[in-house]
């Protein structure tokens, strides 16, 4: 059996139940961008996007032998957004780094109160509009899967921005993500959301700190200036 066969068809047991290995792996690269974006690497772009790729195979079951027997449509979509919103989000890092931003790849900062409106509209009318093409699809728990996907989506695009509100998207999303994927059989990616739930509230924290830092140093320069 080669490694590709291994990674597509090996299992473990975990209290009695079957669970792929590429789930494992796939939530495993998640994590780690994770922390590759909290520190504001470029590498937590390509290494997100290589989990977006196994964590595909994950939840569409119909498609991939699976043990579990639901399909999330949702879950598997949004892998696919992620992927085209993480080309979007590894070239703005990397213009950013050639630029002024140094080591880290993008300064954070506060969305504006026109940008916070435009995510809480995005929030509703994607969620609602995912939710009927989800439940035509068979997806199980269309509607929480609806605002996963669109919450999902809304965060990797902030994250791309260098918005600090972007850690709170996501420890919503993981909010309603938990029990979903309890209820679905899928413990991997339900214990790792409850890890990335945990990061998040770190992550928020250091880049809210570092947002303030960034305005202090920035102010005396402004005043200056006019002066």
């Amino acid at each position: 059996m080669g490694p590709l066969s291994w990674l597509l068809d090996a299992q473990v047991h975990i209290a009695g139940s079957p669970v792929l290995v590429r789930e494992i792996v796939g939530n495993a690269f998640g994590l780690i961008s994770a922390l590759l974006g909290l520190r504001r690497l470029v590498w937590a772009w390509p290494v997100g996007m290589i989990g977006n790729a196994l964590l595909l195979t994950v939840f569409l079951g119909g498609v991939f032998t699976t043990p579990q027997a639901h399909d999330l449509y949702g879950q598997a979509g949004r892998q696919v957004f992620f992927f085209a919103v993480s080309v979007y989000g590894w070239w703005r890092w990397q213009r950013n780094r050639r630029g002024d931003a140094g080591q880290a790849a993008v300064v954070p900062r506060w969305a504006t109160g026109r940008e916070r409106l435009m995510l809480l509209l995005a929030a509703v009318v994607g969620t609602a509009a995912a939710y009927p093409v989800l439940k035509a699809l068979g997806s199980w728990g269309p509607l929480p899967d609806a605002w996963i996907l669109t919450g999902s989506l809304l965060a990797t695009y902030g994250m791309a921005r260098g918005w600090v509100e972007f850690w709170l998207l996501w420890i919503a999303v993981d909010a309603v993500g938990v029990p979903l994927l309890l209820r679905g059989g899928f413990y991997p990616s339900a214990v790792m959301y409850l890890i990335y739930g945990a990061l998040c509230v770190w992550g928020f924290a250091a880049w809210w700190r570092t947002s303030r830092a960034t305005a202090t140093v920035r102010q005396p320069i402004y005043r200056e200036a006019v002066a």
